[in-house]
């Protein structure tokens, strides 16, 4: 497999403009980013990676999509660890998140309701709040169970919108840098995409402008966990699922915790970057020692 940097350069210089432009309209015709506006301009902002590799890779090279950007639906063991991953990093976060200073358990999630306060009109959070205090069980194991349910059906959809881009084309057209290398380049230049809907309040409401870094950070970190689930299942439908599952199960840390900021605690913030650190290092020994074949002859043959 022989990447183009050329191509991948094209991928990301039209995918920023579209996604910029995206959001610089919405802002420009008096939108603000709450909700249901920011949902709705959030996901739209999803689906660009995957038009503009189908614009780069079928209107200005001709090629074919299906292969080259392994777009499989054979189910392997690497779907299930697609799947699962995401709520186990969830789960390991609230127990680091737990663990720092000012940090406390509180199941009647008060801090949720907090960190939404910014984000969600006074009729919005009471809305929630009844709904809340409407269900049979407790909402942490809602959220676990629905978003195992959309991360492998609507918020894979979504997902696989951005994965054809990151995991598809521009894996490909990286993949002669290596494993780590081509995992950093995309992390990078994923961390950077998200950077105006960053700077709107999206992840790190109460540090927009830290939160870039964070952001950055925190795509670094999860881009290799993305590229060897996505050359290990050979598809990047699986890397969809854990995109969607991750973007499911992603808000549990917070759900029972008070204390600590979007800066500190869940999974985009100090607290997940421990847990990534410690998949990345988990990754680095099961390829090296217990694989039996390092990604990298995966990746360049």
């Amino acid at each position: 497999m022989r990447g183009n940097l050329r191509k991948a350069g094209l991928f990301i210089g039209l995918t920023f403009l579209a996604n910029y432009l995206l959001l610089a309209l919405y802002l420009a015709f008096g939108g603000r980013w709450v909700m249901p506006g920011s949902t709705i301009v959030a996901t739209a902002y999803m689906f660009i990676p995957m038009v503009i590799a189908i614009v780069v890779q079928r209107l200005f090279y001709k090629q074919p999509l299906r292969e080259p950007f392994r777009i499989s639906f054979r189910v392997n063991r690497w779907f299930l660890v697609a799947w699962l991953l995401p709520p186990v990093v969830a789960f390991a976060t609230l127990g680091v998140s737990l663990l720092l200073p000012g940090v406390a358990y509180s199941p009647e999630m008060v801090g949720l309701f907090e960190r939404l306060r910014p984000i969600l009109s006074p009729e919005q959070l009471d809305q929630l709040k009844r709904q809340v205090a409407a269900f049979p069980i407790h909402p942490l194991w809602v959220s676990l169970l629905g978003g195992l349910l959309a991360g492998a059906t609507i918020n894979a959809v979504a997902g696989f919108g951005e994965e054809l881009g990151w995991r598809g084309l521009l894996l490909r057209e990286l993949s002669s840098m290596g494993f780590w290398r081509s995992s950093a380049v995309i992390g990078l230049v994923w961390g950077i995409w998200h950077a105006p809907i960053i700077l709107q309040g999206h992840n790190y409401p109460q540090h927009p402008l830290a939160g870039v870094f964070m952001m950055v950070v925190f795509t670094l970190m999860l881009a290799p966990v993305f590229t060897y689930i996505t050359v290990r299942a050979d598809s990047v439908i699986a890397a969809a699922v854990m995109h969607g599952t991750l973007n499911g199960t992603a808000g549990i840390p917070l759900l029972v915790i008070k204390g600590g900021s979007d800066l500190t605690v869940g999974v985009t913030g100090l607290a997940g970057f421990i847990v990534l650190a410690l998949v990345d290092l988990g990754i680095f020994v099961y390829d090296r020692f217990v694989s039996g074949r390092p990604l990298d002859t995966l990746l360049t043959c």
